[in-house]
């Protein structure tokens, strides 16, 4: 069974999304995503001031099994790209909630948080 954190949102791409006490928002691949990828082995994040809609791609996750696009749950701007992963993309593997997120947004519109899918919502989805 994956991991589905309670305080985070869920995207149906398998990204979740938290967002942080001074509104910024950090993203990254769900347990799932990360466990139907296997072992991943380089993460291409987005560059940094990079403008983001809901929906589009903007990241690429290469496992030994495959290459996938990474699609932002939410819309902003990058403020802050993980470093960590350019050495150590195993990391999205081994802690997919917290070392291994991959880029924090400046939230254009708070609002699009609500339609993202709730834990229990996210969970059912997966049965």
């Amino acid at each position: 069974m994956s991991n589905v954190p309670a305080d985070l949102k869920y995207a149906e791409t398998h990204e979740w999304v938290r967002i942080e006490e001074n509104g910024t928002a950090r993203v990254g691949i769900t347990d799932h995503a990360q466990a139907e990828l296997t072992d991943i082995v380089f993460v291409e994040l987005p560059a940094m001031d990079a403008v983001v809609q809901a929906g589009h791609p903007i990241a690429v996750v290469e496992s030994v099994k495959a290459a996938s696009d990474i699609y932002s749950p939410i819309s902003g701007t990058v403020i802050e790209i993980n470093p960590a992963l350019a050495s150590n993309p195993a990391l999205v593997n081994t802690d997919p909630y917290g070392e291994g997120w991959l880029y924090r947004l400046a939230v254009a519109n708070p609002a699009e948080a609500e339609t993202l899918k709730s834990p229990a919502d996210y969970e059912a989805g997966l049965a």
